[in-house]
């Protein structure tokens, strides 16, 4: 099958197999059958919510299997993977010997769409930066659209685009570099780089494969697209250097490269107008302020006049999951911050908050250092309650550095911090961990969180 010239691609009667039957497993599945090939879908596990999507799916005359990888699956004209499947594994490696293309469902969806696509990648704050863009690009002439590795999938958007089509689209995507390993021609008109810390490490042998896997984003670019960057972040400088793209710096000090500058008071223009106040932005905390610098950088690029970005900043006060006041019971507050998968997420909801903090922290260790919260123990973390598959790992690392205790699971946790807490106290869910070992995504984490809080609030 022809991958090699986007142009010439037609998967109609080929055969094309979705590895994976999570959310956008499903939706490549249906892009795939409206395309007119022959799909087939398979799961190595078997649940009641992935039975109940291969039914669904099986309507649109979508044959699959759930709970193993038969040897029909290399019956194959393409595969597309789920990002929960490395590079590294047997089935890729076994793929790749009998010369079949694998992509991702990201690089799939967009050989249906032309319109312009931003895409946002970074170790943290992906999702409050594209929850703030998706914002902005909304007017009369631009109708944005948020997908990928947050929200709806991208093949669902654009098949829905296909059948309803708008001129008029912009697409906001939140990439992971496990969406971008496998890659052919997805190209960003505009991509973000927000920063690069230690992350996924359980799933990468080493930083620079971590790294090679989030500049992906920019391999298919030329001269005409854009490359916004964190210009703070020393890693990102390097890392882009090589691109012939336009490159855009944001940053929290001046660079003469920079569309926007902050200073104490404000940010303002090229032209040296104000653009907004800083005490009219509505999300606190530095790391909150270069996530909006970000996106109102690429709202600039795309034509988005500064007052709707303005109002954007003034408006927006944050996304579920980070930093989320869920309640204050007795004076002590509760936050979820489940959205904090890596420690560096992790050292960031720390250092936003000033009162005593009882910390949550724990889940499917992906390989991280915690000794790095160490510098931080000195602050207002007061206690650590580690849970979750990494609990043990947690508690090795901080040792008598502050006071830790470890649970089974976060309900555990919770009602230990309860038992730990005084008024005052903030109780901290920012588990600088996966989920999987207990949840199906952090999402899932969060809101089980939450709903453990509003119990705990409706029986006062």
């Amino acid at each position: 099958m022809i991958v090699k010239d986007r142009d010439k691609i037609n998967i109609k009667g080929k055969k094309v197999v979705i590895l994976g039957l999570a959310l956008s497993g499903v939706a490549a599945a249906k892009l795939a059958a409206y395309n007119e090939a022959h799909v087939f879908v398979s799961d190595n596990n078997e649940t009641k919510e992935l039975i109940n999507s291969l039914n669904k799916l099986k309507e649109l005359k979508i044959n699959g299997e759930l709970g193993n990888h038969s040897e029909q699956i290399y019956e194959a004209d393409l595969w597309i993977v789920s990002p929960g499947i490395p590079q590294d594994s047997e089935l890729i490696i076994r793929a790749k010997e009998k010369r079949i293309p694998i992509i991702s469902e990201i690089e799939f969806a967009s050989w249906y769409t032309d319109s312009p696509i931003i895409a946002i990648t970074g170790s943290n704050g992906k999702t409050t930066t594209a929850h703030i863009l998706e914002k902005m690009v909304q007017t009369d002439q631009i109708h944005g659209l948020l997908a990928g590795n947050v929200g709806v999938p991208f093949s669902d958007m654009v098949l829905n685009d296909l059948n309803n089509p708008n001129p008029k689209r912009v697409w906001v995507l939140e990439i992971s570099s496990f969406q971008m390993e496998f890659i052919i021609h997805f190209k960003p008109f505009i991509s973000i780089f927000l920063n690069i810390t230690p992350d996924h490490l359980n799933r990468y042998s080493s930083m620079k494969e971590y790294i090679a896997a989030k500049m992906n984003m920019w391999s298919n670019q030329t001269k005409e697209d854009f490359i916004v960057y964190n210009v703070d972040d020393d890693i990102l400088v390097e890392e882009i250097a090589e691109s012939t793209s336009r490159k855009v710096a944001f940053g929290l000090n001046y660079h003469p490269e920079a569309i926007f500058q902050p200073n104490r008071t404000k940010i303002y223009t090229q032209e040296h107008a104000t653009l907004i106040q800083m005490e009219d932005i509505s999300l606190p905390g530095k790391h909150n302020l270069s996530n909006a610098l970000a996106a109102a950088t690429a709202a600039n690029i795309i034509g988005i006049p500064n007052n709707k970005i303005s109002t954007v900043l003034s408006s927006f006060s944050g996304v579920p999951h980070r930093l989320e006041k869920v309640a204050e019971i007795n004076n002590i507050i509760y936050i979820n911050d489940s959205k904090a998968t890596n420690l560096d997420a992790v050292n960031v909801a720390l250092q936003s908050l000033s009162q005593p903090i009882i910390l949550l922290l724990g889940g499917l260790d992906k390989g991280s250092d915690f000794r790095s919260l160490l510098p931080h123990t000195h602050k207002y973390l007061k206690t650590v309650i580690a849970f979750g598959q990494a609990k043990e790992l947690i508690l090795l690392a901080i040792r008598d550095a502050v006071r830790s205790t470890s649970a089974m699971d976060l309900k555990e946790a919770l009602s230990l911090a309860q038992n730990y807490s005084q008024p005052g106290d903030i109780i901290l869910l920012s588990p600088g961990c996966a989920s999987f070992d207990q949840f199906e995504n952090f999402e899932h984490r969060g809101d089980y969180f939450k709903d453990l809080v509003n119990t705990m609030e409706t029986s006062e």
